[in-house]
This record gives structure tokens, sequence and C-alpha cells, in this order.
């Protein structure tokens, strides 16, 4: 092993990226079709108050349904940029 390869490693591929987003347009689209009325709504005003602190893509937020018998569970995941000391 040589010391190039430890660096190579910390890098994900552009595959893995493409994998990732594919995941999230996904979700978004079952969201859209298959959630509740106000779901596309809510993703909108959550990333409206967001960038009221920080500056984040549409595609940084990304909200949830699941249904597990008689509870609905939403979950939200937010990309943060990095922070600039």
């Amino acid at each position: 092993m040589s010391l190039m390869d430890i660096f190579r490693k910390e890098q994900k591929s552009s595959a893995s990226v493409a994998k990732e987003r594919l995941r999230v347009l996904v979700a978004h689209d079952r969201l859209r079709h298959n959630g509740p009325d106000y779901l596309p709504q809510l993703e909108r005003d959550i990333l409206e108050v967001i960038r009221k602190y920080v500056e984040i893509g549409e595609d940084d937020v990304s909200v949830q349904l699941d249904n597990q018998g008689q509870t609905s569970i939403l979950e939200l995941n937010v990309t943060l940029p990095d922070r600039k000391d």
C-alpha cells in the first residue's frame, strides 16, 4: 500500500456520489406521489427557514415519511455546508 492509496480511499467515487443523488431523487419523487399533500410545502418551508441562517441548495434537504403500523415517522436530513473559521 502506497501513501497515495490512503488519500484515494477518503474520496468518494463518482459512482457512489451519483448513486446517492439518485437515492435522493427517488425519495423526492416518492414523497410527491405517495406522501401527504402537505409534504412538498413542508419541505419548501423548512428549506426557506434554513436559508435564513446558511446558504444551502434544494438538494441539501431531504424529507421522508415512513409508516410503521399505526405510527408515521417524519425523517428530515439536512446537509449543512462546512463551517468557515
